[in-house]
């Protein structure tokens, strides 16, 4: 699998951890940047992640940010991208398994890096259960979410 990961000068000193550890697992990665703790605009490199999701030259991304939750928003705004913040491992997989999460965000002021390897490792090792006979209803709810961005 191909992951996209971006972040703004909040979130680099925490995007090298979450680069090597997706590496280490075997995915390969796309490194947007930023590549300093110089201040950048969050949107832009959410941006930058999506359009790569959106091309299908990646199949996930990870957004990093000083709460996950400005970054998690930018990227919500382009379609076909449903991006999440996630601080603990649940939520991290549940949210690719039922809701077809194909974006994480993290907060770097609020994970520590350790918890945010297992974040990671959570998100990048859960597929969507909604093909899966018995769970059609993870399918149907993702549509009607579609649904509602395509109006």
């Amino acid at each position: 699998m191909k992951i996209a990961i971006a972040c703004d000068h909040a979130g680099f000193l925490l995007k090298s951890t979450i680069t090597e550890t997706s590496r280490s697992a075997g995915y390969e990665v796309f490194d947007l940047g930023t590549d300093s703790t110089e201040p950048v605009d969050y949107p832009d490199y959410a941006e930058k992640l999506g359009l790569l999701i959106q091309s299908g030259q990646a199949e996930r991304g990870i957004l990093l940010c000083g709460s996950g939750v400005g970054a998690c928003i930018a990227a919500n705004k382009m379609k076909g991208i449903f991006a999440c913040v996630c601080h603990d491992t649940y939520s991290a997989h549940q949210g690719v398994e039922h809701d077809d999460m194909s974006v994480l965000c993290i907060g770097t002021r609020v994970v520590g890096p350790e918890l945010a390897k297992e974040i990671v490792t959570s998100f990048l090792a859960a597929r969507f259960e909604g093909n899966d006979p018995g769970q059609e209803r993870h399918a149907r709810r993702v549509a009607k979410i579609r649904n509602l961005e395509a109006r």
